[in-house]
């Protein structure tokens, strides 16, 4: 298949554009631009010119300020009913987006919506391939089919089926550096081969760690065509092996980010063991003593035969999709608390693309908070356990100057309050967002120090100081707010009542509990002092006029 379909298309781009990106980057093609509004197909000469396009071009190539979209086109008897949507806002409810879509446009879907936007993401469209379509020929009469198809080809799901959210994981694999040449194939026909095979899109980072003995294998589909694909891998890695007379077990690699690790080996070990019984398989996963602020993953090693590794591979991504889908609902409910909260900007969960936290140049300057400009600066005190103290500034200061820079806010240690103090303060100035951020990366870098046994979960108390005339709102007649911010968030929060008002007349509220619950109950405490304080602003009186300037 040498025809090429072209997405996410300025109205502005015409034939010569296109003539003229294909000259520049030295792309042949057989045949004229079809330019249409919105899309364009072309024909190349053959699958080399092909894949180099979808290479070159896909997501890497602006044309008149937009990213083109750049895949095999799939002929009119091989489409189903069904299409693939992706690149949905991923804090969206997949009912909530489905209803809007199908709103937007009950016919010709994918040339109406490829390309178009929803909340500041640009919808990529295509059709699924059918393949009973394709073995049936000209004699469906060019219908699209209704019957069995093959899966998609990226993680995202189709419109027919209610999709997962946990196929926007990817699967993250380490190969031996000796095999990414056999994976690859020559001028890449067997990675090709392996992509069109499980209907997958497949990034081998052959730069990163120059020099390392294995390299990470990036594989994003849905999770029978992630699992199809690590399959293929581990046999073509078992064939090499053979033919270089490799005596070494070559075992499966599979990297996941640490948020989801412990849920995974399940408490007790139990989900571990359970994976490790069903499918014959020797699994263990590398020391939280490997990671780093900027490199979250750890490494599960799965020892066993091809088809045993297969099936433990299964079963490992389904829990990690699970935890995931899990966190990303908690996540959702904090990004509707913070109004442009930018979830992905994070680095808490696996991103769509790499599976990875941003780089750092994707984190904004302290100062620059996203779409959370608009709000005013808070100060939280955090308290951590006194012996966490080093390993939250780090070596010579350059942790806690990255955390700062990550978060955008600033974060300060106080001094000791005496030489047998067992807790720190820790002075956060920032935004909501950025609040959000460093707190989130404190409470995980103590989980990850080890400061908090295997099984239990970390909670830490924080101070946010309120007005003392705002106290009363925040407790509530005969408590009843304080007790249903404690029964809402399951922090613990305390409005201590014999408090003497600071030189701002302020006391403190102390909340206690999880990350998850801190935040929620920050939040509504916050939104207490907004009400607060907009209560205090004097009201106009009412009769009087604004005076009008006099003539001259």
């Amino acid at each position: 298949m040498n025809k090429l379909y072209i997405g996410n298309v300025s109205a502005e781009a015409s034939e010569e554009d296109f003539e003229t990106i294909f000259e520049q980057w030295k792309i042949p093609h057989s045949g004229p631009f079809l330019v249409k509004t919105g899309y364009a197909f072309v024909d190349c000469p053959d699958e080399k010119a092909a894949m180099k396009a979808i290479d070159v071009l896909s997501g890497k190539v602006e044309l008149h300020g937009k990213l083109l979209e750049v895949e095999h086109s799939v002929p009119k008897r091989q489409r189903s009913c069904k299409l693939q949507i992706r690149n949905i806002p991923p804090h969206m409810q997949w009912e909530v987006s489905a209803n809007r879509l199908l709103t937007a446009s009950r016919a010709g879907a994918m040339e109406k919506l490829n390309g178009s936007m929803m909340e500041n993401y640009a919808l990529k469209v295509s059709y699924i391939p059918d393949e009973t379509a394709a073995a049936e020929g000209p004699s469906a009469g060019g219908r699209r089919g209704f019957n069995a198809r093959g899966p998609p080809r990226s993680s995202s799901p189709g419109l027919g089926a209610r999709p997962k959210v946990q196929s926007d994981i990817p699967l993250r694999m380490l190969v031996p550096t000796q095999f990414v040449g056999a994976i690859i194939g020559k001028e890449g026909a067997t990675i090709r081969n392996i992509t069109k095979q499980t209907h997958s899109k497949i990034d081998i980072h052959r730069k990163e760690n120059a020099g390392a003995a294995e390299k990470p294998i990036t594989i994003h589909s849905t999770p029978e065509g992630c699992s199809n694909a690590c399959r293929t891998i581990m046999e073509i890695m078992q064939k090499e092996a053979l033919d270089t007379k490799f005596t070494e077990e070559i075992p499966l690699k599979i990297l996941a980010h640490n948020n989801f690790v412990g849920r995974l080996i399940g408490k007790e070990g139990r989900n571990l063991k359970k994976i490790e019984q069903d499918t014959g398989t020797k699994i263990t996963i590398s020391p939280l003593q490997d990671l780093t602020l900027y490199n979250p993953e750890r490494t599960i090693t799965v020892k066993g035969a091809i088809e045993a590794c297969s099936r433990a591979e299964e079963e490992v991504m389904k829990k990690i999709r699970e935890s995931y889908e899990s966190d990303m609902a908690a996540m959702n409910l904090q990004s509707n608390l913070i109004p442009g909260l930018n979830l992905n900007a994070l680095g808490l969960f696996p991103s769509g693309a790499p599976g990875m936290g941003p780089s750092m140049s994707s984190v904004p300057p302290p100062g620059a908070h996203g779409g959370c400009s608009s709000f005013g600066s808070e100060t939280v005190h955090l308290f951590i356990p006194a012996l966490a103290v080093g390993a939250i500034i780090g070596k010579q200061g350059q942790h806690i100057k990255q955390l700062s820079h990550f978060a955008g806010a600033s974060i300060k240690i106080a001094p000791a309050e005496g030489m047998d103090a067992k807790q720190r303060m820790v002075i956060i100035v920032g935004p909501p967002e950025a609040q959000f951020k460093a707190q989130c990366r404190i409470f995980g870098k103590l989980k990850e120090e080890n400061f908090f046994g295997p099984k239990e979960e970390v909670k830490l108390e924080a101070h946010i100081k309120v007005p003392s005339f705002a106290a009363g709102r925040v407790i509530g007649k005969g408590g009843k707010t304080v007790n249903e911010l404690q029964n809402l968030t399951c922090a613990e929060v305390v409005v201590p009542r014999d408090q003497t008002p600071d030189e701002n007349d302020q006391v403190i509220v102390k909340i206690s509990g999880h990350f998850f619950a801190c935040q929620l109950a920050q939040r509504k405490i916050q939104e207490i002092l907004a009400q607060v304080r907009r209560q205090q602003q004097p009201k106009p009186t009412s009769g009087a006029q604004p005076s009008l300037p006099r003539r001259k």
